[in-house]
């Protein structure tokens, strides 16, 4: 087991990073969102400048970025804010951490993120008010590395969300997936890529498949079933994996599903010089799922032009 995964004053080592990660589908499809909170904000340009210069700091790089999703057809507004912050503008408590304007706060019922932030580039408001409930919480660290310096804890597989923002006006339910990682130095030292799926299954189940590739050419491969009383399960078997068609920026995409299943990549949400997300259709564990999934290629991030473009999206408040 691993220490309270929602206790946000734990401490964070120099140069290494911890995040809390959410995301959520509402239950028409309409609409979607993404949410990660940063200490040592890991994919910040400036955290990788200052550790250059050894002054990797992680409470001087903070960061709340909040994605917007619509449906194909939704008509909805979609947005996207990751403003990063220096230790000045950071409160670290027990049950709470602000950053800027923003904060997150657990009560031992609801998580609850309030947002008060800006798109970037054009500094349209983002406000108001995400809630999470957990059908049961789970402490358990899944070590990425071999060395245990990387690990991952799906806090809340099984989740509900209620969504209520003032900017841009929102009001939508659905069902929501809520997990950690923490690292006690730069993620790219140790690995070099993943692809990473969640799948609400079931009327309260959660698959979550996490496949990482190490710098040492080993794999960290996590396959879990979750269900809402708070049960977990290795999967024996994993489903195998398939290839995906490659992003917009040439991503190599690979995710998993039920052997001789359809695999559609149903709605793209983010594609970046070194990550994508999307949705996919498929079937999982013998059930249809519509599942996130998520690329990440640190070879990628660690170019230095991939770098230099990222402030364009994420501006920096000290």
């Amino acid at each position: 087991m691993g220490s309270d995964p929602l206790a946000f004053d734990a401490p964070v080592p120099d140069g290494g990073y911890a995040w809390w990660y959410l995301d959520a589908l509402s239950e028409d499809g309409r609409h979607g969102l993404t949410a990660i909170v940063f200490i040592g904000s890991v994919f910040s340009p400036y955290y990788a400048w200052a550790q250059q210069r050894g002054r990797g700091r992680a409470l001087d790089h903070c960061a709340v970025n909040l994605a917007l999703y619509a449906g194909p057809d939704a008509g909805a507004p979609r947005g996207w804010t990751m403003t990063e912050r220096g230790a000045g503008a950071v409160r670290q408590g027990r049950d709470a951490l602000v950053i800027g304007p923003s904060e997150i706060a657990w009560d031992g019922e609801w998580l609850c993120l309030r947002v008060r932030e800006r798109t970037a580039p054009w500094g349209r408001r983002i406000e108001g008010e995400i809630r999470v409930r957990p059908q049961a919480l789970h402490a358990t660290d899944y070590p990425l590395d071999a060395a245990g310096r990387h690990r991952w804890t799906p806090i809340a597989p099984v989740a509900r969300v209620q969504v209520a923002l003032d900017a841009p006006a929102l009001r939508w339910q659905g069902r929501a997936y809520l997990d950690s990682n923490r690292g006690d130095r730069p993620i790219a030292q140790d690995l070099q890529r993943w692809d990473w799926s969640r799948a609400a299954i079931g009327r309260e189940g959660c698959a979550v498949f996490y496949d990482a590739t190490r710098r040492d050419g080993s794999h960290a491969q996590w396959a879990l079933r979750f269900g809402g009383t708070g049960a977990v399960h290795r999967v024996a078997e994993p489903p195998p994996m398939s290839g995906l068609p490659r992003s917009a920026w040439g991503l190599r995409r690979r995710a998993r599903a039920d052997a001789g299943a359809p695999l559609r990549l149903h709605q793209p949400l983010e594609d970046g010089p070194f990550y994508a997300r999307s949705v996919l259709r498929t079937r999982l564990l013998g059930w249809p799922a519509d599942a996130i999934h998520e690329t990440v290629d640190l070879d990628r991030w660690q170019r230095p032009l991939v770098q230099a473009m990222l402030p364009f999206r994420m501006p920096r408040r000290a």
